[in-house]
């Protein structure tokens, strides 16, 4: 999938100075995504081979989880409330809400975020200077990536091609809008 803007040269060089914000951030994003994807598998059970991809996922979203809180406490550093998420609050706010609607948008807007994320990422990756950071980041912008075709193949279970490439396509366009308003900040999206 390609986004339809990419991430403000800002957004690399605030997250760096911030790393301890944008790690307690990134760990309840890991925390959302995992939740995301049992609630998925609570809502759409029937679509075949979703429960034992969003089981999968779920537990290597907590997998994700449990490696940022050991980055975070061998920094010292403590979780906190979650502040939430204006991107994705925003990227919600896209999905119609007709259910016949609701679980095409739901695995689109999912596929979306997980894009992102690999973007943001695999920024990360590039210009952090801590190997074993550098390497952490790599391998969840890689696993990041083979989420978005998750969504991606599920999205394609539910409605034709045409109809998932014109949805997506309006979609990325409410995210690129998205992303170009919301200010910088030191989180992952």
């Amino acid at each position: 999938m390609q986004l339809k803007c990419v991430t403000a040269a800002a957004w690399l060089p605030h997250a760096l100075a911030h790393f301890d914000e944008v790690l307690a951030d990134h760990a309840h994003c890991e925390k959302k995504a995992a939740a995301n994807a049992l609630s998925m598998l609570q809502s759409y059970p029937e679509l075949p081979g979703l429960p034992a991809q969003m089981a999968r996922l779920a537990r290597e979203e907590a997998a994700h989880l449990a490696k940022v809180l050991q980055l975070m406490e061998a920094r010292g550093l403590t979780l906190g409330k979650d502040a939430g998420d204006p991107y994705a609050q925003g990227l919600m706010k896209l999905m119609r809400n007709p259910a016949k609607h609701r679980q095409l948008d739901r695995l689109l807007v999912s596929a979306i975020i997980e894009a992102r994320s690999h973007e943001r990422l695999h920024l990360l990756s590039t210009g952090l200077e801590d190997p074993v950071l550098k390497r952490f980041y790599a391998e969840l912008a890689v696993s990041e990536d083979g989420h978005t075709t998750l969504f991606l193949r599920l999205a394609e279970q539910v409605a034709d091609a045409a109809t998932v490439a014109a949805r997506l396509d309006e979609l990325l366009s409410g995210e690129a809008e998205l992303v170009t308003r919301l200010p910088v900040r030191a989180a992952v999206h």
